[in-house]
């Protein structure tokens, strides 16, 4: 290995290469052209670090000065774009590498400034490199090296085109590196395209995916799926925490809820701008928020590097999508628990997701109130803090303390105030147990509502349009009655007097629908049966050939 990077790694506190890293170290793979099974967390971006140092350094292990980039290491987001540099820039910080960043989201102007001074390696999104390239502000002439990293991931966001441009503008002598969790079709066929004779690797560690990530299937009642996350992050204490979910309304609503029960959060969905979401990720990265509230194409190419905690708030809609978001944690070398939240009607597609993702998981529930109160204790009693020194103006305040309260008051005292510090834990349901019958509706009164079926009448547009018209909840309405021509309905009779002075004395709802109050329930019983449907018409016999208004011309028409 070249010194200058080996002196980096030492500085590191690295004693031992990573499987991939290994592998692509390898002295016969020098100068050949690499298409790497990686997953994320492996340590792959020091192995295509190290990867392309024979190629760029001279016999010193160093740099010349810094003109036109010697090397592409192109990245599907910025975060991971950002990250690979920051990677990078330790291990070629003895080498005197000038590194330079093209990314989306950025000043352009910088980013030319920048180039124009030199970088021997430059870091960037598809889209951006691109432009850079057709405006003329980076040259490709002097390119010895091009890496992509998370190869499928850019194809799958759409940066074919740009990635295809950039490997058609590099010479044609320089070697190329694809990194991908997976090698479908269409990086095969990239592949075959745009590298020379590739050497496919495949390291053992790829081969059994994710054995550093504690798979849970947490089984919850309906009702109690958010109580439950709550459970897990407090029981955990992660210093980070990843929850997924599939919308930004959900993602919106827990980051709301987590904040308001004193976790430190933040939230990545789409609608954030790229200045709001590095804010974001920098609150997790120094400390500031342990919890990331995020949509999975939010939450692409994010690294945060003390994340021992995925939560599934809802379950993704494949198998690929349950991996990647589960590699977020459990990453070189480190351990990482990926908690799915399963409620009763989502287990047979949590069993499919994880059968496809072909990794095991423990079945089990999650956390008591009671557990999670036994874990605080458990953590208090570790802290460090018993093990420090009495320093005398602590000591003087001990025995003041010790002369005005018995020790176990005191003890007790500091139990509640600990306790005061942390989100208080959730009672769950037992997610086995039937739901609870519904409570009796109460007194009533009926209304009678001008649409029925004849007019398609539905109780999830009527039960919306009631409680919008007559500034009612939900709970405020009982049975939805629908017959032919109308429609009857149950209102609580404490709320009737208040639904009705909204409507007002007109008593019509949306589009002129008529309401009527009854002086009693109705008797659906008297009513008879509902009207036979009326018979489906007779299939229309197929067409007749009817002869077309010209003749086909033939060649016997000719004049």
């Amino acid at each position: 290995m070249i010194q200058t990077l080996a002196d980096a790694l030492a500085a590191r506190g690295y004693d031992t290469l990573t499987p991939v890293q290994q592998a692509v170290t390898d002295p016969a793979l020098d100068g050949a052209d690499l298409l790497v099974s990686a997953q994320t967390g492996s340590g792959k971006t020091v192995g295509f670090g190290l990867a392309i140092g024979p190629t760029l350094l001279d016999e010193t292990g160093r740099f010349g000065e810094a003109g036109a980039p010697h090397a592409l290491v192109i990245a599907p987001t910025r975060e991971l774009a950002m990250q690979v540099k920051r990677e990078l820039q330790w291990l070629y910080g003895n080498t005197g590498a000038v590194l330079a960043s093209c990314v989306g989201g950025m000043d352009m102007r910088d980013e030319r400034r920048a180039l124009d001074r030199g970088a021997h390696i430059v870091v960037a999104t598809p889209g951006r490199l691109r432009d850079h390239i057709m405006r003329g502000s980076l040259k490709t002439d002097a390119i010895r090296a091009v890496v992509l990293d998370e190869a499928d991931e850019m194809l799958d966001l759409g940066f074919r085109e740009d990635l295809e441009f950039i490997l058609g503008e590099a010479p044609e002598g320089r070697r190329t590196l694809m990194f991908s969790a997976t090698v479908p079709k269409a990086i095969a066929t990239l592949a075959q395209n745009y590298q020379k004779d590739a050497v496919r690797v495949t390291t053992t560690a790829e081969k059994s995916q994710h054995s550093d990530i504690a798979y849970q299937a947490m089984k919850v009642a309906e009702a109690d799926a958010e109580n439950a996350i709550i459970n897990v992050l407090r029981y955990y204490e992660a210093p980070n925490a990843l929850v997924f979910c599939n919308t930004r309304a959900v993602v919106n609503r827990l980051t709301t809820r987590f904040s308001n029960r004193g976790f430190s959060v933040v939230a990545l969905s789409g609608e954030l701008t790229q200045n709001e979401r590095t804010h974001a990720l920098q609150a997790m990265r120094d400390g500031r928020a342990r919890v990331c509230v995020a949509t999975d194409v939010a939450a692409r190419g994010i690294d945060l590097p003390n994340l021992e905690l995925v939560i599934h708030a809802e379950l993704p809609s494949n198998s690929e999508t349950l991996l990647h978001r589960s590699g977020r944690t459990g990453r070189a070398g480190r351990k990482g628990v990926s908690a799915l939240i399963v409620p009763p009607k989502a287990t047979k597609k949590a069993e499919r997701l994880l059968g496809g993702a072909k990794v095991r998981a423990e079945w089990t529930v999650p956390p008591s109130a009671d557990e999670v109160r036994a874990r605080d204790e458990e953590r208090m009693l570790e802290d460090p803090v018993w093990d420090e020194d009495l320093s005398e103006e602590e000591a003087a305040f001990a025995g003041k303390l010790l002369e005005m309260q018995e020790p176990e008051k005191i003890a007790a005292a500091y139990l509640r105030l600990f306790r005061a510090r942390q989100s208080a834990p959730e009672d769950l349901s037992d997610p086995a147990a039937p739901p609870p019958p519904r409570a009796p509706f109460g007194p009533a009164v009926w209304f009678s509502v001008g649409v029925g079926r004849a007019q398609n009448a539905e109780p999830r547009w009527l039960l919306p349009m009631l409680c919008k018209a007559g500034g009612l909840s939900k709970d405020d309405i009982g049975a939805i009655r629908i017959q032919q021509a109308e429609t009857f309905v149950e209102i609580l009779e404490s709320r009737a007097a208040d639904f009705l002075k909204a409507i007002g004395p007109a008593m019509a709802l949306e589009g002129g629908t008529s309401l009527k109050q009854l002086d009693r329930a109705p008797d659906f019983a008297a009513r008879g049966p509902r009207p036979p449907r009326a018979p489906r018409p007779e299939p229309r016999a197929p067409r007749e050939a009817t002869p077309e208004a010209k003749p086909a011309w033939t060649p016997d028409d000719t004049p």
